[in-house]
């Protein structure tokens, strides 16, 4: 992911006022990504449960890169912006800014990982599902998320081939202005209030490579993959509803929906939903940076400093969010989150389901029964609790909760 880190906010810098809004407003911004990551790392780490579902082992990879992000990068970012300049030095500043495009796209990618695993949880057939997501492979993806990124960061960002072009292009496109600074340098220098920026800034090669790498090629994925996903969930409540109208209208009378069944479609509407929700939030957090990433090199560098601090801090904020998004919208998880909260509460403490018989409804349609095997929500999973004599079923619920 390439950014242009803390650029120049302002020739005057900020006044008292704003400088103590900005500073609350950042503090707030890096607290939020620093616990509620942490508070999914501890939940998954306390709750035998929660380590048995495939899909945690992505998210607490997530929530321990977004805390890094939070830790490593964002509070030099936010002492930057407020005090408007760099004090730590030319080879921390490659240092950060490397550790800056590692983790945001290594974050990314993990965003990627889940909606590849939750298309083949809900999309695919229970045995498919085992198949695809072994724990072998899922270690591979998981070291895949983290290696990857090391060639669009620390590697030609040490090396320098980022800059490579730009130094070039100063003197051929402004060559009868005579200045002795390149792009770069009036950049990293403010003549104004005579203070130096870490700044990052790339040519047009490593701009597409990078953005396609880190952004749009994990976007393309997840687009399909969620796309799959919510018009799976909304056939799921439509078998159900006309599973039900049909039971009802061959015995010729009204008979009251099943009360499982129906909460099953509940479930199913309030996960597109959700779903629409992550892709909304994910988009509107780094396509901003990206877009501009890609068209600032072919517009020579005119695009302003402040805009550059904007987006990449609405790219930071995706860090903060992600713990929302994926965890505490999770029934489990929050249960997690309340017993650790309220220190283990039993209130809160996940009720033992065994010695419980879980009603199934049966339905007559052209001649053959079908039943509505009932689904309940174990750590996350949706385990079929029926089990029928020889008819011809319907599973309305597949695989884990999305």
């Amino acid at each position: 992911m390439d950014e242009l880190d803390a650029n120049v906010s302002s020739k005057e810098g900020f006044g008292s006022v704003e400088k103590v809004v900005l500073l609350t407003f950042l503090s707030a911004v890096i607290l939020m990504a620093i616990l509620g990551n942490l508070l999914v790392m501890v939940a998954v780490c306390r709750d035998r449960q929660l380590r048995k579902i495939k899909t945690n082992y992505f998210i607490v990879s997530l929530a321990f890169v977004d805390l890094l992000v939070s830790v490593l990068v964002m509070p030099f970012g936010a002492i930057e912006l407020v005090q408007d300049i760099w004090v730590y030095g030319e080879m921390f500043c490659l240092v950060r800014t490397s550790l800056d495009v590692l983790l945001t796209t290594a974050s990314i990618f993990h965003l990627c990982c889940i909606s590849l695993d939750r298309y083949y949880a809900i999309c695919c057939q229970p045995l498919v599902y085992r198949n695809k997501m072994t724990p072998l492979r899922i270690a591979l993806m998981l070291g895949g998320c983290w290696v990857i990124p090391m060639f669009i960061s620390f590697l030609p960002i040490m090396q320098g081939w980022n800059n490579i072009g730009i130094i070039d292009l100063e003197r051929i496109s402004k060559p009868r202005l005579g200045q002795d600074l390149h792009v770069i340098e009036k950049r990293k220098f403010n003549q104004n209030s005579n203070s130096t920026y870490c700044i990052f800034m790339v040519n047009k090669p490593y701009a597409i490579t990078c953005s396609v790498v880190a952004f749009y090629i994990p976007f393309l994925l997840m687009v399909l993959a969620y796309y799959r996903i919510y018009v799976t969930a909304k056939e799921h409540a439509h078998q159900i509803q006309m599973l039900q109208r049909a039971g009802a209208s061959s015995e010729g009378r009204s008979q009251p929906a099943d009360q499982h069944s129906t909460h099953r479609m509940r479930t199913e509407t309030k996960a597109a939903k959700t779903l629409c929700i992550i892709m909304g939030c994910f988009c509107l957090c780094w396509a901003p940076f990206f877009v501009t990433n890609i068209v600032d090199p072919f517009i020579d560098y005119t695009v302003p400093g402040q805009v550059w601090t904007a987006f990449l801090w609405l790219g930071y904020i995706n860090s903060g969010l992600n713990p929302f998004l994926y965890a505490f919208l999770n029934k489990s998880f929050r249960r997690a989150f309340l017993i650790i909260l309220c220190c283990d509460d039993e209130r809160y403490r996940r009720p033992s389901i065994l010695g419980q018989t879980v009603p199934c409804s049966t339905t007559t349609i052209n001649g053959s029964t079908h039943v509505l095997r009932d689904a309940v929500e174990c750590g996350g999973q949706w385990e079929s609790h029926c089990h029928p004599p020889a008819t011809s079923s319907l599973v309305a619920a597949q695989s884990s909760d999305p």
